[in-house]
């Protein structure tokens, strides 16, 4: 067996799993609350090392010789791939719609017909009964978990808590309380998954998100756009590019060079 050859396939296919990563993220770039994904690159080597801690066979057996045969090949690939919470750049638009927040675990919540989903993207409109819906359709929930109607012929305010208020347009001062959104967060967002069209889940087996309270949460006239950072994307994506053609060398040379050398020099009878 040609490990080499097998080490350079594997290699491929895990920059070709990181080139979709990056790709994705710089066709987010421009998406609201985007959050940008990564991988973590290990081999078996460390694989090996973390499953020979815990293997019964620690002299050298046959069979423990057999084990590290196949374990100590340094193939490259993803052992992880993670979502970076890191706050983006807050865009004003003083829309009053629009709503940022000014945490990074912290979370709308939105009902959808999958069920309850959470979200960065405050791009929030109203649709034609004055119920607040994000991008899709779907609704924001309040703070008391039904969606939040807001009348559309009154000067709309939001605070710092979240909390929506309809004004008096010749008397600004003449407020009433209309409703809050809800805002949550996590104990350790890395346990959220992404459910595609910029929404997370919580991943099954993990704590409740928590009610957020307090002031500095909302934003009322800004977005925040995506973390993804284009010259460290198109750095990474020149990066991934290289590595695929220095593998797919290897592999050329072992397939049409040593294989070749030694077909040639084993087919030669010696008389």
């Amino acid at each position: 067996m040609q490990t080499g050859f097998y080490s350079a396939t594997g290699g491929m296919v895990t920059q070709f799993n990181r080139l979709d990563v990056i790709s994705n993220n710089l066709a987010n770039i421009n998406t609201t609350g985007y959050k940008r994904d990564d991988v973590a690159i290990g081999d078996f080597m460390r694989l090996y090392k973390e499953t020979h801690d815990i293997l019964p066979i620690r002299n050298h057996t046959r069979e423990g010789s057999q084990h590290l045969n196949r374990a100590m090949t340094r193939v490259p690939q993803i052992v992880e791939e993670y979502t970076n919470h890191d706050i983006g750049t807050m865009l004003q638009t003083d829309n009053p719609l629009d709503v940022a927040l000014q945490n990074p675990n912290l979370f709308f919540v939105v009902e959808t017909p999958n069920g309850v989903r959470y979200t960065r993207d405050g791009a929030f409109k109203l649709d034609e009964e004055g119920y607040l819906i994000a991008k899709e359709g779907f609704r924001a929930l309040s703070s008391g978990g039904g969606p939040i109607q807001l009348p559309v012929d009154r000067k709309i305010a939001l605070n710092s808590e979240g909390t929506f208020y309809a004004q008096n347009v010749e008397n600004l001062l003449e407020q009433e309380e209309i409703a809050a959104l809800q805002v949550v967060k996590f104990d350790n967002p890395k346990w959220l998954e992404k459910t595609g069209h910029n929404y997370f889940k919580n991943a099954e087996g993990y704590s409740e998100p928590i009610a957020a309270e307090g002031q500095f949460l909302t934003a009322q006239g800004f977005l925040e756009k995506s973390n993804v950072n284009a010259v460290n994307e198109m750095t990474a994506l020149i990066e991934t590019n290289r590595l695929v053609g220095m593998y797919q060398k290897v592999m050329d040379t072992h397939m049409n060079e040593i294989n070749a050398d030694a077909i040639n020099k084993l087919a030669v009878i010696k008389v």
